[in-house]
């Protein structure tokens, strides 16, 4: 464990800044960003994928040489082999402790599909793709450029803010207005396997009254967003069985079945034609209150426009709005394979077809249950659950032969948005941007739940990407002016006093 002096070091004796307007803080930002910029590139240069240890290994000595540098103590954590990476500056022993979730680490990329040589070379564009020089930030910064790299915007980003307000405090001999303790993750896009016994095994040195979480992507309008919420998510591998081997569609169709058929009416069969879930009880126990769509109908959206911004005619009917809809679990195909197709297509009928599907869950529809209601499901069609590849015994003897795969992932939460630590964003948020909101869940998942468990604590993610921002896939980006505001609503929130 390496212990550096706290930043009281500094010649003049340090004040809170809880102080600092508006206009303060945006004469911060104005006076940093273009540093800030030029040490957020060198972040971005660094791989991050989470599978590979020298990648995990050479992010982890950034941060920590980057946390001590502003006088924080750091402390490697090793949960199941995989490290992590804890930092703390106490204030004042008798102030809050406040928690600060940081994921380092990044989708694994496809460097062919990006515009860019190296998705880890950040590249800066205007808004009509066209590469501008990173020197040419020292002549002007545009606010709608963007800046294109892997983890840009999930989430070394949102973590960059934080870091360069940090800076910005220090600097200027601005304490924070209470304990900071930090826990960056390595392996958030790996659903953060080792978070859970972690969190259990440190409970004491993670203790803390808030959490923030500085993860996620704004809301739809690009507007500064407090979050409260998330689903948590399951996955499943849905395997249909065939004939022993691949088969001749001459020779053996209208004789032999072929799986990817009984998997197609399978899927199909547990939606409705308006993209409801008619799996029976997936949706019971979600009730939304004229609270809670009062709460909806104030966040602007206007559905007429989202459906021409992503390329449909009609949404799903599973709520009466895009916000109402994020409340509900869902169920998603996100990948299907039979056999070969294109160039390499053959005429064969295929012997299994496979469905890789998403549960998407929300405090009432826990994983283990809406997994069960699934099985159950199949189970009414006729399907036979075997754990293995099917014996020859098990095929002269049975119809439809399956195997189902499961893995839980993130919990949901959900944080009241009338409470303490709302309220003190909220404040915050006041203090930093013109307009914000507050959402109550957002569509997507973190890996909190072990967190607000394990430790009792309220947490509220705090978004600043922008929404177009095509994270886990080619061409990932962040805003600038997403980057500016992120980097003042940081300095607000490190200088919002709690009452």
């Amino acid at each position: 464990m390496k212990f550096l002096p706290l930043f009281f070091y500094f010649i003049c004796l340090p004040s809170f800044g809880q102080s600092l307007s508006k206009e303060k803080i945006n004469e911060i930002e104005n006076a940093e960003i273009q540093g800030s910029l030029s040490t957020f590139r060198e972040f971005l240069r660094i791989p991050n994928e989470g599978t590979y240890p020298q990648q995990i290994r050479a992010n982890l000595s950034w941060c920590e040489k980057t946390f001590q540098s502003l006088g924080f103590k750091t402390k490697e954590i090793v949960s199941k082999e995989i490290p992590h990476l804890y930092a703390e500056y106490i204030v004042d022993p008798k102030k809050t402790n406040v928690l600060f979730y940081l994921q380092i680490d990044g989708q694994p990329v496809d460097p062919t599909a990006w515009s860019q040589k190296n998705p880890f070379e950040p590249v800066i564009k205007n808004q009509m793709g066209k590469e501008i020089s990173w020197e040419d930030l020292s002549k002007a910064i545009d606010p709608e450029w963007k800046i294109f790299a892997r983890s840009s915007s999930d989430s070394k980003g949102p973590a960059m803010c934080f870091i360069s307000a940090l800076n910005a405090l220090k600097k200027r001999n601005l304490l924070p207005e209470y304990n900071i303790k930090v826990i960056m993750d390595f392996q958030e896009e790996l659903s953060s396997p080792t978070i859970a016994d972690l969190v259990k095994s440190n409970r004491s040195l993670l203790a803390a009254d808030r959490l923030v979480i500085m993860d996620g992507t704004r809301h739809i309008s690009n507007i500064p967003t407090i979050m409260f919420g998330a689903r948590g998510i399951a996955t499943l591998t849905l395997t249909v069985y065939g004939a022993k081997e691949n088969l001749h569609s001459g020779q053996y169709g209208n004789y032999a079945p072929n799986p990817a058929f009984k998997l197609a009416k399978l899927l199909a069969g547990m939606k409705d034609d308006d993209g409801r879930v008619i799996i029976p009880g997936f949706y019971d126990g979600v009730n939304i209150t004229e609270a809670d769509k009062k709460s909806f109908a104030e966040i602007p959206e206007n559905m007429t426009e989202l459906n021409a911004e992503i390329g449909i005619a009609v949404a799903e009917k599973v709520g009466q709005s895009y916000q109402e809809a994020m409340q509900y679990p869902s169920l998603n195909i996100r990948g299907m394979r039979a056999s070969n197709v294109g160039k390499e297509v053959t005429g064969t009928i295929p012997n299994m077809a496979i469905a890789e599907l998403d549960l998407r869950l929300v405090p009432e529809t826990p994983g283990p249950r809406q997994i069960n209601l699934v099985k159950k499901y199949l189970l009414q069609q006729g399907v036979t659950l075997i754990d293995s590849l099917p014996t020859d015994v098990q095929r002269a003897q049975f119809k439809t032969l399956a195997t189902l795969k499961q893995k839980e992932g993130s919990l949901p939460f959900r944080t009241p948005m009338d409470s303490e630590i709302g309220h003190w964003l909220g404040k915050a948020m006041e203090r930093s941007v013109d307009r914000f909101l507050k959402v109550r869940a957002t569509g997507g998942s973190q890996p909190m739940a072990s967190f607000i468990e394990t430790l009792n604590v309220p947490a509220v993610s705090f978004r600043i990407p922008n929404p177009d921002n095509n994270i886990h896939a080619a061409n990932e980006n962040i805003k600038i002016k997403n980057y500016q505001e992120g980097l003042k609503m940081c300095l607000a929130l490190l200088t919002q006093k709690i009452e």
